[in-house]
């Protein structure tokens, strides 16, 4: 029987489609799509947006390589949806940039029901803390702009979130879905975020009021551990890790981004907690100057699909998370089947899983990504405390300065699990390495292209890892390797970068 690697999002008049990538195609592979059996365009990557369709409709979508089928699959268009303008009656949020339309924008949101959306035209909205529900849209269309305010009371109550690993109450994001608990199952499905504008929030701003806040909050309990304030990475950790994200899903099911600029978090731009199935295409993602500025986290969730996207963070443009030793190791919800795909670091550190990762990591796919114009590139990381494991990573047809899989110094405050993290099965293909990386100064710096580190005196080092097809462009080909085993580099081109 066929087995489909196509895959739809669709609304009332176009659909966006993905696929895994076949394992015969080469970084210049060329697809055709068909529409009800007629071609209807080409792709050089491994999505394609359908446009003009008919709402309430079923078509037959076919994606052919090399005169094979890659996937196919009948997508039905949806309904027309009714448009609740948040600037109209009876809700009549400005978008002037100057009034608060917290209330405003959710009674709207508050009054969206599965056949309706609410609308935001150009305009810019400040709001504090708003939170969505199952079944619903929001549409913000060209020009329009959802500010979050840089006011510490606009993003109250705290509610139970997951930051750095661990369960704690955090300052409610700018969107907030869902109720974390990880006993519980999915409480807010079915929740579409898209269109033509920005989401942003309160940035360093606000990063720096919540930190500053929180330490004099935690005053007495700070100077009673300085031991553990020593161990962290600097004194604005602990009291940062109440921060909020930008969009925070907890316990969420279903969930499409599309086609937005999300900037401008006081820490995580978009974090999935405890979540499965959340897609999110065509975004550009800007947080530079913002300490833990990561772009999209998936977070002890399953089934999280990124492409078509670009990155401009204050930190990781991906990392993937399943929680810190030892409440990660007894919650155990590993982050798996994760998919990112034809996504651009322009500035930030690249894609990275860990060094959060007690609960596990599995089957991690990423692929056609330009991650040149970072820092870290390609980085698997964990310390000696956490562990979990790392297992079944691929990474086909990419650019970057380096890949990194090893241990890390930092973020090492709290109980150790007691065993050691397993990092095994990795496969690395037609990747380009540059072994110069850009880093917060915007410099660059000369770096080892590979380097792999387990753990010293482990009964299972790092194992498992192979490169193929690799070209390294670096000005010294130095590939430091440690406490590692069953490492096999086949193909490997080497062409010394001049100045």
């Amino acid at each position: 029987m066929f087995e489909s690697h196509l895959f739809a999002r669709c609304t009332a008049h176009h659909a966006v489609l993905y696929w895994d990538k076949p394992a015969t195609a080469g970084a210049r592979a060329e697809y055709t799509v068909y529409l009800n059996n007629e071609p209807v365009g080409t792709a050089d990557r491994t999505h394609y947006t359908l446009q003009d369709l008919e709402p309430q409709t079923e078509y037959r979508v076919d994606v052919v390589f090399d005169k094979q089928i890659v996937g196919a699959c009948m997508l039905r268009t949806g309904v027309e949806k009714n448009r609740i303008n948040a600037t109209e009656a009876p809700y009549w949020a400005k978008g002037d940039g100057i009034t608060r339309n917290t209330a405003a924008l959710q009674r709207a949101i508050d009054a969206c029901g599965p056949g309706d959306a609410v609308y935001l035209p150009a305009g810019t909205y400040l709001t504090g803390a708003l939170r969505l529900h199952s079944d619903m849209e929001l549409y913000l269309d060209e020009g329009a702009v959802l500010q979050g305010t840089a006011q510490v009371v606009d993003y109250q109550p705290r509610i139970p979130s997951r930051f750095e690993g661990i369960e704690r109450r955090c300052y409610s994001s700018l969107l907030n879905l869902g109720k974390m608990d990880h006993e519980d199952g999915y409480n807010c499905v079915n929740v579409v975020i898209r269109g033509k504008g920005t989401i942003a929030s309160g940035g360093k701003a606000l990063a720096d009021a919540i930190i500053a806040d929180e330490r004099e909050h935690l005053k007495e309990y700070l100077a009673q551990h300085t031991e553990l304030v020593e161990s962290c990475d600097d004194e604005d950790t602990i009291p940062g890790r109440v921060r909020p994200r930008l969009i925070n899903m907890s316990n969420c099911q279903n969930i499409w981004i599309s086609g937005l600029t999300l900037r401008d978090s006081a820490s995580w731009n978009v974090h999935m907690i405890y979540s499965d199935n959340i897609v999110t295409d065509h975004c550009t993602f800007r947080s530079e100057g913002v300490h833990n500025g990561d772009g999209w986290n998936p977070d002890s969730s399953t089934r999280c699909t990124l492409f078509g996207s670009e990155f401009f963070t204050g930190d990781d443009s991906v990392s993937v998370k399943s929680g810190k030793n030892p409440e990660g190791n007894v919650i155990a919800r590993p982050s798996a089947h994760i998919r990112v795909f034809d996504c651009h670091s322009r500035f930030g550190y690249g894609i990275s899983i860990g060094s959060e990762m007690s609960g596990g990591v599995e089957n991690v796919q990423v692929w056609d990504c330009d991650l040149t114009n970072s820092f870290s590139g390609i980085e698997i990381k964990a310390t000696a405390k956490r562990g979990g494991y790392v297992r079944g990573v691929t990474v086909r047809d990419c650019k970057a300065p380096r890949v990194m899989i090893h241990t890390v110094p930092y973020n090492d405050d709290g109980e150790s699990a007691g065993v050691l993290p397993v990092l095994e099965h990795f496969t690395f293909e037609g990747l380009t390495l540059t072994g110069r990386a850009l880093n917060n100064k915007r410099e660059w710096k000369d770096v080892s292209p590979v380097e792999l580190a387990g753990f010293e005196g482990a009964n299972r080092a790092l194992r498992d890892v192979n490169f193929d097809g690799l070209t390294i462009t670096a000005k010294a080909s130095r590939l430091p390797l440690q406490y590692c085993s069953e490492v096999t580099l086949r193909g490997v081109t080497c062409l010394p970068r001049r100045e």
